[in-house]
């Protein structure tokens, strides 16, 4: 499976998952399969957004594309940082 972890600050949540939410269907098209979103809890502003794509190319082409620079700039995004990740190993205890 392939992954995307990205780690991003944001203006105003609200706004940022509004436009967030909009994007579903963009996401899903791109290659995304399924996503987790979750909050550093020490800073409410401070967001993670962990999914899985169809391939590490699919998201790259998503994530750096044009577009979605702008969808970032519209959602109030500051300084992501994105991982690309294969996965390894899956296990639960």
């Amino acid at each position: 499976m392939n992954h995307v972890l990205i780690i991003h600050e944001v203006a105003d949540y609200p706004a940022w998952k509004k436009v967030f939410d909009n994007a579903a269907d963009i996401r899903r098209n791109a290659g995304e399969r399924s996503y987790q979103v979750l909050r550093d809890h020490l800073d409410p502003n401070r967001i993670v957004h962990f999914s899985v794509w169809t391939s590490l190319d699919d998201a790259k082409g998503f994530f750096e594309s044009p577009a979605l620079v702008k969808i970032r700039e519209e959602a109030g995004v500051r300084s992501p940082e994105f991982l690309y990740l294969e996965q390894l190993e899956a296990v639960s205890l």
